[in-house]
């Protein structure tokens, strides 16, 4: 993995590149920072507001803000659009294609509406974070042309439904995503959030990569840059201090099986064992006793975006298309 001068935790930290210092390193280059978002209207005004404030208008690093909206059925998109963001409808966006439910279908549709060189993505329910995890993401790429992929480290709280602090978060990289990277990648092992959804690549690894359309999309990425790019390719960013709102435990089986099905379907000779949807039985606790409840898992997906018919007209008419961008 590529490393750059240490600080805490042997990582460099965001305050080491400032918007003001990364801006002629961009060198023509256009920057889209993608939102991927689903019933976030609480958070989703706030982080778009923030990256605009700062990184758009104080600082011009920021081409395009992006949210993507899968299927919210609150105020999301009506709250990011009037935040400043472009907002998009996952569904809308290239139709002929079909629509899949699922944070990597967000991510792998953003591609056609995007323009940016190097793509910076963020979660949409962040509640303790700053506009310093955009600039910490595009440091490495703006300064070491052998980066392709860039991770966020940080403290990871996990909030109750009060935003009281109760243990650190991350149980399903602990007890699925560091154990399938120690088993199959040990070269990833140094990789300390390997789910973290903020991350930062360039687009010309990014079209070139299958996506998982549900939450194996991170891991997926992972691994593919350092297949395609080795482990140096990959480097590791401190951010400090992040937190979001607190999954219930019930909700995190369906996302354990997308990051496996991500990593079994980049084993060696896997290709036979891909599956399109599996069936999770989880058991709910009744006054009649244990009662199954089946979950149909998606871990379809989604094909690398350049071998997509239209989709290098689709860039073009992005970046023509004034009306896409922010505006200072």
């Amino acid at each position: 993995m590529a490393q750059h001068p240490p600080a805490r935790g042997g990582y460099p930290q965001s305050g080491r590149w400032s918007a003001s210092a990364l801006v002629p390193l961009k060198r023509g280059r256009r920057v889209s920072v993608v939102i991927p978002a689903r019933d976030e209207a609480a958070t989703v005004g706030g982080i778009v507001e923030a990256v605009r404030r700062d990184l758009v208008s104080a600082v011009p690093l920021i081409d395009e803000v992006v949210v993507i909206d899968s299927d919210s059925v609150d105020d999301t998109y009506a709250v990011a659009l009037a935040a400043g963001a472009t907002v998009h409808r996952a569904r809308e966006i290239r139709p002929d294609l079909g629509t899949r439910r699922g944070k990597g279908e967000a991510l792998w549709k953003a591609q056609f509406v995007t323009s940016g060189d190097l793509v910076v993505h963020l979660d949409s329910d962040l509640i303790e974070w700053g506009t310093h995890f955009v600039t910490g993401l595009l440091g490495p790429l703006l300064t070491t042309e052998s980066v392709m992929l860039v991770k966020a480290v940080y403290d990871r709280p996990l909030l109750d439904a009060s935003g009281h602090e109760v243990e650190s978060g991350g149980r399903v990289t602990e007890l699925v995503a560091r154990p399938l990277l120690a088993l199959h990648w040990p070269a990833l092992a140094g990789i300390v959030q390997p789910l973290s959804g903020e991350w930062a690549i360039r687009r010309s690894l990014l079209e070139q990569l299958s996506m998982p359309v549900g939450y194996g999309v991170e891991i997926a990425a992972l691994v593919d840059a350092a297949r395609l790019g080795g482990p140096e390719a990959v480097a590791q960013v401190d951010l400090g201090r992040r937190a979001h709102r607190h999954h219930r435990h019930d909700t995190l089986g369906p996302m354990a099986v997308q990051v496996m099905a991500a990593c079994e379907a980049r084993l060696e000779g896997a290709g036979a064992a891909l599956r399109e949807l599996v069936a999770l039985r989880q058991f709910d606790r009744l006054a009649t006793g244990f009662v199954p409840r089946e979950t149909a898992v998606d871990v379809r997906e989604r094909p690398p975006a350049t071998s997509i018919e239209g989709y290098a007209g689709a860039r073009v008419g992005c970046a023509r298309h004034t009306g896409s961008g922010v505006s200072s």
